[in-house]
């Protein structure tokens, strides 16, 4: 890709004061990096891997709230038309839910291979400059707290030794993260699903839905396009039980999935197969002095609710602007304590919901498949709960903690809104700005009390309706700052203290 750099890594570049190195060129890695650079933040993206996007992954979904995020990056069209919408989810072989009544831009999810994703964000991170080293993998790394800065040493293409030095660390690494092993931190949990198998084939017959996965307690399986005339599948099977270096076998595939979904759809040529274990893992912190977790190096998940991807996603949109607020000089440090208290119970959230779902979905027990047709009754029939279940599978439904005191609305998502003037929210929100929503009537200049450059990391705009409360956004789409009725003194003053 042009752009893309293979350079062997050099000892000591430079001081690093205001560098981020992020490990890891994932979805997670690509976003982040790509954040931090477009805010001219000097960003290296340090990957072992050859360059070139493996089809490999697990990951098919994007969400609401993620799309959400593609939006205010000016993505979510692109990423839309690449990929299928999806308008509901089936449950438990009984449940379906709705998602059209999503409050929200994107009221569906959007089944697209995550290496099509992969693309789109490479592009991105080297339209803005950052600086990639491929087949380059961390050995090791140290904090230095005498000059702020971490040393991260690496091997390059062919095997030479080095060193990058940076402001901030971020491993998103994955599972098996170097990152992670580095600052001493452990990485609880279990292996939940083992010997699950891979295949890319084509079908004979079209299947019915677009996301077909259902599970009768002894098997489960997974089915979706990749775009090319071939279906990713994925399945499991209780009573096979062998190591992951075990070759699959294509009469072990179509009979998994013949278990599960009752037919193997005339399965033929698969052009690659493999097998995988799935674990449920969470770091313990997200963050070890000025080196930070994201993705799948700080919690992995069971595929269920294709919630993996998504969150780690999320993830990089909460990290990315406070690291470039803090590298600017715009906030104190302790704006980066707020990672943890915000993303941490979010994982360990998602790491409990999509764990339920697969346990519920190959209960085979009395008590156990008892149990799934009460949760199936009770989200079919009460409207709060069937919200809930569905606000935190799409992302939407999650709130951060706000400060003692604080307006009702601080820590909120921010649905997108149309504004005075016919814009919407999530376009303002591009270029990592913070937007500032005030009833038609308040006197918007004098949010710039002492001028200087906050205007260019603030937009001022007003409620296309008669509303009165005032909203302060992060770049990230949750409320910063709010109160009712605010007047330009009370404006000012909070959006100094959060802005800078």
């Amino acid at each position: 890709m042009n752009g893309t750099r293979h350079e062997t890594p050099r000892t000591g570049t430079g001081t690093g004061t205001r560098t981020v190195i992020v490990v890891g060129a994932g979805p997670t890695g690509l976003l982040l990096a790509g954040d931090l650079a477009t805010a001219g933040i000097p960003v290296t993206l340090v990957e072992k891997r050859p360059h070139r996007i493996s089809n490999l992954s697990r990951a098919f979904v994007l969400h609401a709230r993620t799309l959400e995020q593609f939006d205010a990056r000016a993505l979510a069209d692109e990423l839309e038309a690449m990929g299928r919408p999806l308008d509901s989810l089936r449950v438990f072989g009984r449940l379906t839910i709705d998602l059209t009544t999503l409050p929200s831009r994107f009221r569906h999810l959007l089944v697209l291979p995550q290496y099509e994703v992969e693309k789109v964000l490479e592009r991105r991170a080297v339209e803005a400059g950052v600086e990639f080293r491929y087949e380059t993998g961390v050995t090791g790394l140290h904090q230095d707290p005498a000059d702020d800065t971490v040393t991260v040493e690496v091997r390059g293409p062919g095997g030479e030794p080095g060193t990058l030095r940076a402001a901030y660390v971020v491993g998103a690494d994955g599972m098996r993260s170097t990152v992670r092993e580095a600052i001493g931190l452990s990485f609880p949990g279990r292996s939940v699903i083992r010997s699950a198998v891979l295949a890319d084939v084509r079908l004979a017959e079209e299947p019915e839905t677009l996301l077909t996965v259902n599970a009768n307690g002894d098997a489960l399986a997974f089915l979706a396009p990749l775009g090319d005339g071939y279906h990713r599948v994925i399945g499991w099977h209780r009573g096979r039980d062998v190591p992951d270096t075990e070759p699959v076998g294509f009469d072990e595939v179509k009979e998994i999935t013949r278990l599960a979904l009752g037919r193997d759809f005339g399965m033929h040529d698969a052009r690659w197969m493999s097998r995988f274990r799935s674990d449920e893992r969470q770091a313990p912190a997200y963050r070890v002095g000025r080196v930070f977790l994201a993705g799948d190096a700080a919690h992995v998940h069971t595929p269920a609710g294709g919630q993996g991807l998504n969150t780690g996603l999320q993830d990089a949109a909460n990290l990315s602007w406070k690291l470039a607020a803090v590298l600017h000089g715009h906030a104190g440090t302790e704006l980066l304590d707020t990672y943890q208290r915000e993303r941490h119970p979010v994982g360990r959230s998602v790491l409990r919901s999509s764990g339920g779902i697969v346990r519920l979905a190959m209960a085979r027990r009395p008590w156990t498949l008892a149990f799934r047709a009460a949760v199936t009754t009770v989200l079919g029939r009460v409207g709060p709960a069937r919200r809930r279940v569905t606000g935190r599978i799409t992302g939407i439904g999650y709130r951060y903690p706000a400060p003692r005191g604080a307006h009702r609305l601080t820590g909120t998502r921010v649905p997108d809104l149309t504004l005075a003037g016919g814009g919407r929210l999530y376009e303002a929100l591009r270029g990592g700005r913070f937007v500032l929503i005030t009833p038609a009537s308040a006197p918007g200049a004098e949010v710039y009390p002492d001028g200087g450059d906050r205007k260019e990391r603030l937009s001022v705009e007003c409620w296309a309706s008669g509303r009165r409360t005032t909203v302060l956004v992060r770049p990230d789409g949750y409320v910063a700052w709010a109160a009712d009725d605010a007047g330009a003194a009370e404006t000012g003053s909070a959006v100094a203290a959060h802005v800078g």
